[in-house]
Protein backbone atom coordinates (compact mmCIF):
# COMPACT_ATOMS: atom_id res chain seq x y z
CA UNK A 1 0.00 0.00 0.00
CA UNK A 2 1.53 3.09 -0.95
CA UNK A 3 1.28 5.88 1.35
CA UNK A 4 2.04 9.95 0.35
CA UNK A 5 3.68 11.94 3.15
CA UNK A 6 4.61 15.36 3.82
CA UNK A 7 7.97 15.90 2.43
CA UNK A 8 8.88 17.86 5.42
CA UNK A 9 6.54 19.07 7.76
CA UNK A 10 6.66 22.66 9.83
CA UNK A 11 8.48 22.65 12.59
CA UNK A 12 6.04 22.22 15.28
CA UNK A 13 3.22 20.39 13.27
CA UNK A 14 2.50 16.67 13.30
CA UNK A 15 3.32 14.42 10.19
CA UNK A 16 0.85 13.52 7.97
CA UNK A 17 0.58 10.86 5.45
CA UNK A 18 -2.44 10.90 2.58
CA UNK A 19 -3.49 7.63 1.79
CA UNK A 20 -7.08 8.83 0.18
CA UNK A 21 -5.69 11.14 -2.14
CA UNK A 22 -8.53 13.90 -1.04
CA UNK A 23 -5.68 16.32 -2.22
CA UNK A 24 -6.98 15.32 -5.62
CA UNK A 25 -10.63 15.52 -5.01
CA UNK A 26 -11.01 12.14 -5.40
CA UNK A 27 -11.02 8.91 -4.03
CA UNK A 28 -9.25 5.69 -6.07
CA UNK A 29 -11.45 4.88 -9.10
CA UNK A 30 -12.52 1.90 -7.55
CA UNK A 31 -14.24 4.17 -5.20
CA UNK A 32 -15.76 6.02 -7.84
CA UNK A 33 -16.99 2.55 -9.51
CA UNK A 34 -18.48 1.75 -5.67
CA UNK A 35 -20.62 5.19 -5.30
CA UNK A 36 -22.11 4.81 -9.59
CA UNK A 37 -23.07 1.43 -8.64
CA UNK A 38 -24.74 2.60 -5.50
CA UNK A 39 -26.36 5.20 -7.32
CA UNK A 40 -27.40 2.44 -9.56
CA UNK A 41 -28.70 -0.42 -7.66
CA UNK A 42 -31.99 -1.14 -6.93
CA UNK A 43 -32.07 0.25 -3.50
CA UNK A 44 -29.91 3.64 -4.31
CA UNK A 45 -27.12 4.50 -1.95
CA UNK A 46 -24.27 6.11 -0.96
CA UNK A 47 -21.88 4.59 1.69
CA UNK A 48 -22.13 7.12 4.60
CA UNK A 49 -18.07 8.00 4.94
CA UNK A 50 -18.98 10.77 1.84
CA UNK A 51 -20.90 12.65 4.42
CA UNK A 52 -17.38 13.98 5.50
CA UNK A 53 -15.90 16.60 3.21
CA UNK A 54 -14.97 19.68 4.94
CA UNK A 55 -18.54 21.10 4.76
CA UNK A 56 -19.99 17.60 6.19
CA UNK A 57 -17.52 17.69 8.94
CA UNK A 58 -18.47 21.32 10.12
CA UNK A 59 -21.84 20.55 10.08
CA UNK A 60 -21.56 16.99 11.96
CA UNK A 61 -19.56 19.73 14.54
CA UNK A 62 -23.36 22.01 14.72
CA UNK A 63 -25.06 19.04 15.15
CA UNK A 64 -22.98 17.55 18.13
CA UNK A 65 -23.92 20.77 19.70
CA UNK A 66 -27.84 20.20 19.32
CA UNK A 67 -30.24 19.65 22.25
CA UNK A 68 -31.79 16.63 20.34
CA UNK A 69 -28.48 15.07 19.70
CA UNK A 70 -27.52 13.17 23.28
CA UNK A 71 -24.61 11.31 22.42
CA UNK A 72 -21.65 13.32 22.17
CA UNK A 73 -22.40 15.12 25.32
CA UNK A 74 -23.40 11.81 27.38
CA UNK A 75 -20.30 10.01 25.84
CA UNK A 76 -17.91 13.01 27.09
CA UNK A 77 -19.59 12.91 30.54
CA UNK A 78 -18.80 9.30 30.50
CA UNK A 79 -15.28 10.10 29.86
CA UNK A 80 -14.89 12.92 32.37
CA UNK A 81 -16.22 10.60 35.15
CA UNK A 82 -14.68 7.48 34.56
CA UNK A 83 -11.12 8.73 32.69
CA UNK A 84 -9.04 7.55 35.53
CA UNK A 85 -10.28 4.35 35.69
CA UNK A 86 -10.82 3.42 31.87
CA UNK A 87 -6.37 4.60 31.71
CA UNK A 88 -5.99 2.13 34.83
CA UNK A 89 -7.66 -0.95 32.98
CA UNK A 90 -5.70 0.06 30.14
CA UNK A 91 -2.77 -0.15 32.59
CA UNK A 92 -4.20 -3.69 33.44
CA UNK A 93 -3.72 -4.85 30.32
CA UNK A 94 0.19 -4.13 30.50
CA UNK A 95 0.12 -1.46 28.11
CA UNK A 96 1.70 2.52 29.89
CA UNK A 97 2.69 4.57 26.74
CA UNK A 98 -0.03 3.62 24.27
CA UNK A 99 -0.14 4.21 20.54
CA UNK A 100 -3.37 5.70 20.46
CA UNK A 101 -4.96 5.40 17.27
CA UNK A 102 -8.01 7.49 17.02
CA UNK A 103 -10.19 6.25 13.91
CA UNK A 104 -12.57 8.82 12.46
CA UNK A 105 -10.48 11.66 14.54
CA UNK A 106 -12.86 14.61 13.07
CA UNK A 107 -11.78 17.45 14.95
CA UNK A 108 -9.84 15.33 17.64
CA UNK A 109 -11.37 16.48 20.37
CA UNK A 110 -12.14 13.49 22.12
CA UNK A 111 -8.91 12.33 21.74
CA UNK A 112 -7.75 15.72 23.53
CA UNK A 113 -9.50 15.07 26.40
CA UNK A 114 -8.26 11.17 27.02
CA UNK A 115 -4.44 12.38 26.06
CA UNK A 116 -3.70 13.86 29.58
CA UNK A 117 -4.74 10.18 31.34
CA UNK A 118 -3.96 7.86 28.60
CA UNK A 119 0.18 9.74 28.15
CA UNK A 120 0.23 8.24 24.79
CA UNK A 121 3.72 7.94 23.06
CA UNK A 122 1.95 8.34 20.33
CA UNK A 123 -1.14 9.65 18.71
CA UNK A 124 -2.03 8.42 15.42
CA UNK A 125 -5.76 10.54 13.93
CA UNK A 126 -7.15 8.94 11.44
CA UNK A 127 -10.02 10.33 8.90
CA UNK A 128 -11.59 10.44 5.64
CA UNK A 129 -11.52 14.30 5.53
CA UNK A 130 -7.77 14.93 4.85
CA UNK A 131 -8.10 18.84 5.04
CA UNK A 132 -10.04 19.19 8.16
CA UNK A 133 -7.80 16.07 9.70
CA UNK A 134 -4.59 18.40 8.94
CA UNK A 135 -5.98 20.97 10.71
CA UNK A 136 -7.38 19.56 13.56
CA UNK A 137 -4.38 17.61 13.88
CA UNK A 138 -2.35 20.55 14.39
CA UNK A 139 -4.23 21.69 17.18
CA UNK A 140 -3.54 18.92 19.32
CA UNK A 141 0.37 19.71 18.27
CA UNK A 142 -0.16 23.05 19.47
CA UNK A 143 -1.95 21.82 22.93
CA UNK A 144 0.51 19.12 23.33
CA UNK A 145 3.92 20.13 21.08
CA UNK A 146 5.90 17.18 23.14
CA UNK A 147 3.36 14.24 21.47
CA UNK A 148 4.57 12.51 18.59
CA UNK A 149 1.81 13.10 16.39
CA UNK A 150 0.95 10.83 12.70
CA UNK A 151 -2.06 12.05 10.60
CA UNK A 152 -3.19 9.77 8.34
CA UNK A 153 -5.52 10.50 5.36
CA UNK A 154 -7.52 7.22 4.74
CA UNK A 155 -10.66 4.89 4.15
CA UNK A 156 -9.70 2.66 7.21
CA UNK A 157 -12.97 0.82 6.39
CA UNK A 158 -11.11 -0.57 3.72
CA UNK A 159 -7.58 -1.32 5.59
CA UNK A 160 -6.36 -1.32 8.60
CA UNK A 161 -2.91 -1.76 7.35
CA UNK A 162 -1.31 1.35 8.61
CA UNK A 163 2.26 3.34 7.34
CA UNK A 164 5.48 2.26 8.91
CA UNK A 165 5.82 5.60 11.07
CA UNK A 166 2.99 3.97 13.30
CA UNK A 167 4.64 2.38 15.84
CA UNK A 168 3.52 -1.59 16.41
CA UNK A 169 3.65 -2.06 19.82
CA UNK A 170 1.20 -1.11 22.17
CA UNK A 171 -1.48 0.07 19.87
CA UNK A 172 -4.92 1.20 21.28
CA UNK A 173 -7.25 1.62 18.90
CA UNK A 174 -10.19 4.80 19.87
CA UNK A 175 -13.67 4.30 17.97
CA UNK A 176 -15.96 7.05 20.08
CA UNK A 177 -19.08 8.39 18.96
CA UNK A 178 -21.05 5.18 17.98
CA UNK A 179 -19.43 5.01 14.55
CA UNK A 180 -19.48 1.38 14.48
CA UNK A 181 -23.18 1.84 14.38
CA UNK A 182 -22.96 2.33 10.61
CA UNK A 183 -22.20 -1.13 9.88
CA UNK A 184 -24.31 -3.97 10.17
CA UNK A 185 -23.97 -6.50 13.13
CA UNK A 186 -22.01 -8.68 10.16
CA UNK A 187 -20.17 -5.87 9.39
CA UNK A 188 -19.03 -4.94 12.41
CA UNK A 189 -18.18 -7.94 13.34
CA UNK A 190 -15.44 -8.15 10.67
CA UNK A 191 -14.24 -4.81 11.03
CA UNK A 192 -13.66 -5.87 14.64
CA UNK A 193 -11.94 -9.10 14.17
CA UNK A 194 -9.81 -6.80 11.63
CA UNK A 195 -8.77 -4.42 14.82
CA UNK A 196 -7.77 -7.32 16.57
CA UNK A 197 -5.68 -9.35 14.08
CA UNK A 198 -2.03 -9.25 14.52
CA UNK A 199 -1.57 -8.31 11.14
CA UNK A 200 -4.12 -5.93 10.18
CA UNK A 201 -4.34 -3.95 13.77
CA UNK A 202 -1.93 -5.33 15.77
CA UNK A 203 -3.88 -4.07 18.75
CA UNK A 204 -3.45 -4.50 22.56
CA UNK A 205 -6.88 -3.05 22.85
CA UNK A 206 -9.95 -1.44 21.63
CA UNK A 207 -12.02 1.42 23.45
CA UNK A 208 -15.07 1.81 21.66
CA UNK A 209 -18.10 4.62 22.27
CA UNK A 210 -21.83 2.57 21.29
CA UNK A 211 -25.18 4.27 21.34
CA UNK A 212 -27.66 1.87 23.18
CA UNK A 213 -31.19 0.70 22.62
CA UNK A 214 -33.52 3.85 23.97
CA UNK A 215 -36.93 5.55 23.15
CA UNK A 216 -37.95 5.44 19.50
CA UNK A 217 -38.81 8.96 20.07
CA UNK A 218 -35.35 10.01 21.58
CA UNK A 219 -33.51 8.42 18.83
CA UNK A 220 -35.73 9.65 15.84
CA UNK A 221 -35.40 12.75 17.60
CA UNK A 222 -31.71 12.72 17.65
CA UNK A 223 -31.50 11.80 13.59
CA UNK A 224 -33.90 15.18 12.10
CA UNK A 225 -33.75 18.31 14.67
CA UNK A 226 -35.88 20.87 14.87
CA UNK A 227 -33.17 23.35 13.26
CA UNK A 228 -32.52 21.34 10.19
CA UNK A 229 -29.30 20.88 10.76
CA UNK A 230 -29.16 17.00 10.14
CA UNK A 231 -31.27 17.47 7.08
CA UNK A 232 -28.06 19.81 5.69
CA UNK A 233 -25.46 17.16 6.43
CA UNK A 234 -27.46 14.60 4.98
CA UNK A 235 -28.07 16.50 2.00
CA UNK A 236 -24.62 17.83 1.71
CA UNK A 237 -23.55 14.02 0.45
CA UNK A 238 -24.87 14.99 -2.79
CA UNK A 239 -23.17 18.14 -3.03
CA UNK A 240 -20.20 16.18 -2.24
CA UNK A 241 -21.03 13.29 -4.90
CA UNK A 242 -21.45 16.17 -7.34
CA UNK A 243 -17.81 17.04 -6.75
CA UNK A 244 -16.40 13.27 -6.58
CA UNK A 245 -18.05 12.05 -9.52
CA UNK A 246 -19.35 15.25 -11.33
CA UNK A 247 -23.24 14.34 -11.05
CA UNK A 248 -25.72 17.33 -11.30
CA UNK A 249 -27.99 16.15 -8.07
CA UNK A 250 -30.56 19.75 -7.02
CA UNK A 251 -30.33 19.55 -3.20
CA UNK A 252 -33.64 21.34 -3.24
CA UNK A 253 -35.21 18.38 -5.22
CA UNK A 254 -34.80 16.01 -1.95
CA UNK A 255 -36.13 15.88 1.72
CA UNK A 256 -33.94 13.92 4.84
CA UNK A 257 -35.84 11.52 6.30
CA UNK A 258 -34.89 9.92 9.48
CA UNK A 259 -36.71 6.50 11.31
CA UNK A 260 -36.31 4.21 13.56
CA UNK A 261 -36.29 0.33 12.34
CA UNK A 262 -36.64 -1.60 15.45
CA UNK A 263 -36.68 -4.92 14.14
CA UNK A 264 -33.51 -4.64 12.92
CA UNK A 265 -32.66 -1.80 16.06
CA UNK A 266 -30.92 0.84 13.75
CA UNK A 267 -31.74 4.35 12.86
CA UNK A 268 -31.84 4.64 9.34
CA UNK A 269 -31.76 7.44 7.11
CA UNK A 270 -32.53 8.27 3.85
CA UNK A 271 -32.82 11.15 0.99
CA UNK A 272 -36.21 10.74 -0.60
CA UNK A 273 -37.01 12.34 -4.28
CA UNK A 274 -39.82 15.11 -3.77
CA UNK A 275 -40.56 14.95 -7.90
CA UNK A 276 -40.11 12.80 -10.84
CA UNK A 277 -36.29 13.70 -11.60
CA UNK A 278 -33.10 12.71 -13.27
CA UNK A 279 -29.66 12.21 -11.88
CA UNK A 280 -26.79 12.42 -14.36
CA UNK A 281 -23.46 11.71 -13.94
CA UNK A 282 -20.13 11.16 -16.59
CA UNK A 283 -21.06 7.63 -17.83
CA UNK A 284 -24.65 7.23 -16.30
CA UNK A 285 -28.00 8.30 -15.26
CA UNK A 286 -30.71 7.47 -12.19
CA UNK A 287 -34.49 8.03 -12.91
CA UNK A 288 -36.00 8.71 -9.53
CA UNK A 289 -39.73 9.03 -9.05
CA UNK A 290 -41.18 10.81 -6.50
CA UNK A 291 -41.07 9.45 -3.13
CA UNK A 292 -38.22 7.08 -4.02
CA UNK A 293 -35.23 7.26 -1.70
CA UNK A 294 -31.11 7.36 -1.57
CA UNK A 295 -30.27 5.15 1.57
CA UNK A 296 -27.56 7.33 3.36
CA UNK A 297 -26.44 5.75 6.82
CA UNK A 298 -28.20 3.30 9.42
CA UNK A 299 -26.62 3.65 12.80
CA UNK A 300 -27.33 0.32 14.96
CA UNK A 301 -28.45 0.48 18.94
CA UNK A 302 -26.85 -1.81 20.79
CA UNK A 303 -27.54 -3.21 24.16
CA UNK A 304 -25.01 -4.00 27.08
CA UNK A 305 -25.00 -7.59 26.86
CA UNK A 306 -25.13 -8.27 22.62
CA UNK A 307 -21.76 -5.41 22.01
CA UNK A 308 -20.34 -7.44 25.31
CA UNK A 309 -21.22 -10.57 22.63
CA UNK A 310 -19.70 -9.50 19.41
CA UNK A 311 -16.35 -8.05 20.92
CA UNK A 312 -16.14 -11.62 22.30
CA UNK A 313 -16.92 -13.09 19.20
CA UNK A 314 -14.50 -10.74 17.31
CA UNK A 315 -11.60 -12.32 19.66
CA UNK A 316 -11.54 -9.70 22.24
CA UNK A 317 -11.54 -10.03 26.43
CA UNK A 318 -11.45 -8.45 29.70
CA UNK A 319 -14.25 -6.55 28.35
CA UNK A 320 -15.43 -3.69 30.41
CA UNK A 321 -17.93 -0.42 30.14
CA UNK A 322 -18.62 2.37 31.60
CA UNK A 323 -22.29 3.97 31.12
CA UNK A 324 -24.29 7.25 31.78
CA UNK A 325 -26.91 6.77 34.82
CA UNK A 326 -29.77 6.88 32.02
CA UNK A 327 -27.68 4.08 30.41
CA UNK A 328 -28.04 5.41 27.19
CA UNK A 329 -24.61 5.25 25.87
CA UNK A 330 -21.72 3.15 26.62
CA UNK A 331 -18.51 2.94 26.90
CA UNK A 332 -16.12 -0.42 26.33
CA UNK A 333 -12.76 -1.00 26.82
CA UNK A 334 -11.57 -4.53 25.22
CA UNK A 335 -8.15 -6.24 25.60
CA UNK A 336 -6.40 -8.26 22.82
Amino acid sequence: MNFARDSQPAPGSPRFIDNYGQTAGIPAPSGLEALAAGLGATQASIAPKYFYNALGSRLFEAITVLDEYYPTRTEARIFDKASGDIAQAIAASGITRPCLIDLGAGNCAKSARLIPWLQPQQYVPVDISVDFLRESAGQVQTAFPALDIVGIGMDFSQSLVLPSEVQTHDRVFFYPGSSLGNFSPEEALVFLKQISDAHQGRARGLLLGIDLVKDKAVLEAAYDDALGVTAAFNKNVLLHINDLIGADFDVRQWRHVALFNEADSRIEMYLQAECDLTVRWPGGERRFLAGERIHTENSCKYTLESMSELLENAGFSGIRYWTDPDQWFAVFWAAV
